[in-house]
Formats: structure tokens, sequence, C-alpha cells
């Protein structure tokens, strides 16, 4: 990418993207590189499909991290969540991927992500994975994700 992005897709109308692949997420430069913040996104109905069957699996997907230079455009990352809708991978492979997406984007100075499954066969599967330890000082909130009993 170069050191100016173009935001291809803001203020526009945009398809979804056909697989993640496919997907442009993009950045934008970081308004307060001088100040360590976390940055919060919610995604409460992710939607990708099981590999095996093609049937639809459900998760409450988190996502944290503390920019360094740069900062997630969300419509692209909305846009590149979406593009899982028709994708089929195993749970933990759509949660550590959408992270090491993210962070080959923005270079964050770190990053966490929380992939809570919906039960398939039963069993809820939660997925976690950050990038390492984040710098001393930073209010870093909880997840607060209920373990499963059947999630709001």
């Amino acid at each position: 990418m170069s050191k100016k992005p173009t935001l291809t897709q803001l203020g526009r109308k945009t398809a979804v993207p056909a697989s993640p692949e496919q997907a442009n997420l993009e950045r934008a430069a970081n308004p307060h590189p001088d100040t360590d913040y976390v940055a919060r996104f919610t995604c409460p109905e992710f939607t990708s499909l099981c590999p095996i069957t093609s049937q639809p699996d459900f998760a409450f997907l988190m996502i944290d991290y503390i920019p360094g230079k740069w900062i997630v455009e969300s419509k692209s990352l909305k846009l590149f969540l979406q593009s899982f809708r028709n994708h089929g991978a195993f749970h933990e492979d759509c949660t550590i991927a959408i992270g090491k997406r993210i962070k080959s984007v923005i270079a964050p100075k770190w990053l966490r992500i929380g992939g809570y499954w919906y039960p398939r066969g039963g069993i809820p599967i939660d997925v976690f994975w950050q990038t390492g330890r984040a710098p001393e000082g930073v209010w870093i909130p909880p997840q607060d994700v209920p373990a499963y009993r059947g999630r709001p």
C-alpha cells in the first residue's frame, strides 16, 4: 500500500467481495499517532460456512487493537467480514485469518480477536488470538462475552 492510501469503497456503493481473498481491506492514517488507545470493532452477526457440510456457522466477533500509523477503515472491514458469508472454513481458521489480515494491513501496536462461535453439534467453539503483549499503561477493556448459555 502507498504512504497515502486512497479509500476506494467509502462513500460509494460497493459490492460484497466474493471471497476474503478478493476483499480490499483498507486503512486510513491514525488521527492520533502520538497516543496509545484501543479501538474496538464488534460484529455480533458474523457468518461463514462449514467447509465440510456447507451449513452456515454463526459467531460474535470482537476485535480490539492499538493503532500505530494506521487505523482500519470500517466500511472495508464490514465488506471483508461479509465476504466470509459464502466462504467455507473452520472456526479457528476464520478467526485467526481475520486477525492476521488486519495485522498485515495496518501493522497495529497490538491486536486481539475473540471469535465466540455458536454451537455446532451442540458444542460452542471460542477462538482467541493476539499479536503479543499490549503496551504498558493502555486501558484494555475486557471482552465480556459470556460463556455460552444461549448468548444474546
